[in-house]
């Protein structure tokens, strides 16, 4: 009997030995980290299965690379990335876009993204630091979108990923560019965003107009040329006088609400413009991805152009 005892004695002690060392091996794997450094060089050693991510204003980017976070990013209740909702933020709590400590903390990251340096200015990186590991992207230093994600990506390790969805873009982009130039040619077109009773034009190598231009082949207006030069802005503010002057067959319109365009361009100075005189002009609002850039947003800009330019 002893000698039985014994043996289970000694098997028991073997199991929860076993059970212990399993245990903290799932234990090792929930923290194992990567070391990456940020675009503002800091080494930060990211979780490698992050589940709980804020990275506000860079959701086209964590959307795309099947990275849902808790937070999505906004001004006030009524701005906020419409075009992304059906995308994956449908239902998201909304985050303020200057990111207060309080608020941070409350959703208990374990990654936070942050898209400017701007963000982290001062001692505001210590602080966040101490929430959660915190990486920079500064997305104004990425004119492609492209580049943004791959970025982005390698704070996941989800490099291939972000190459494929690229690669998918860019294989669209060139069927599209191919259709439109068989169907327009060397049309000009340009993309007009009016709020506030102001007129802004895309650049040409940002935002919708690197879309237009830079991926479709479309041709620049010389107006949007002429704002372009030199200049980092994305959208560009144009007076009524140049805008009196615009040469462009084809005219994306930016309101904030539907029937916008029509009040936008009620004044006698636009009916000369070719693209309002032969009725080529086409209506989007802040809902749709106009005013912004991403694989999401872009590829739903490419859809709009072939929707209008495009004969089926």
């Amino acid at each position: 009997m002893k000698k039985l005892l014994g043996l289970m004695l000694g098997m028991s002690l073997i199991a929860a030995g076993c059970s212990n060392e399993a245990e903290d091996t799932a234990n090792n794997t929930d923290t194992e980290e990567v070391a990456v450094t940020d675009d503002a060089g800091h080494e930060v050693s990211v979780p490698e299965n992050p589940e709980r991510i804020i990275g506000t204003y860079l959701e086209d980017d964590l959307l795309t690379l099947e990275e849902t976070p808790v937070v999505q990013w906004t001004v006030g209740e009524e701005s906020i990335q419409e075009y992304l909702q059906p995308e994956g933020l449908e239902g998201v709590p909304l985050m303020p876009f200057d990111l207060p400590f309080e608020a941070v903390t409350l959703e208990e990251p374990d990654l936070l993204l942050l898209s400017s340096s701007d963000l982290a200015d001062g001692d505001k990186y210590d602080s966040y630091s101490k929430i959660a590991p915190t990486f920079v992207v500064e997305s104004g230093s990425y004119d492609d979108w492209r580049d943004r994600l791959t970025r982005v990506s390698e704070v996941f390790g989800k490099e291939d990923l972000a190459e494929e969805k690229i690669n998918e873009y860019n294989s669209v982009v060139e069927n599209t560019a191919a259709d439109l130039e068989e169907e327009v040619g060397d049309e000009s077109a340009v993309a007009v965003w009016w709020t506030g009773d102001s007129y802004f034009i895309s650049n040409q190598d940002k935002s919708s107009g690197e879309v237009l231009y830079n991926d479709l082949g479309l041709t620049a207006p010389p107006l949007v040329e002429e704002l372009s030069a030199d200049n980092e802005t994305p959208w560009i503010e144009a007076s009524l006088e140049s805008l009196a002057e615009l040469e462009a067959d084809h005219i994306f319109f930016i309101g904030t609400d539907e029937g916008d365009s029509e009040a936008a361009f009620s004044d006698d100075v636009f009916s000369n413009i070719p693209a309002i005189e032969n009725g080529n002009v086409y209506e989007y609002t802040k809902a749709d991805s106009w005013l912004y850039s991403g694989y999401i947003a872009n590829s739903l800009i490419v859809e709009d152009v072939e929707e209008a330019l495009v004969s089926n």
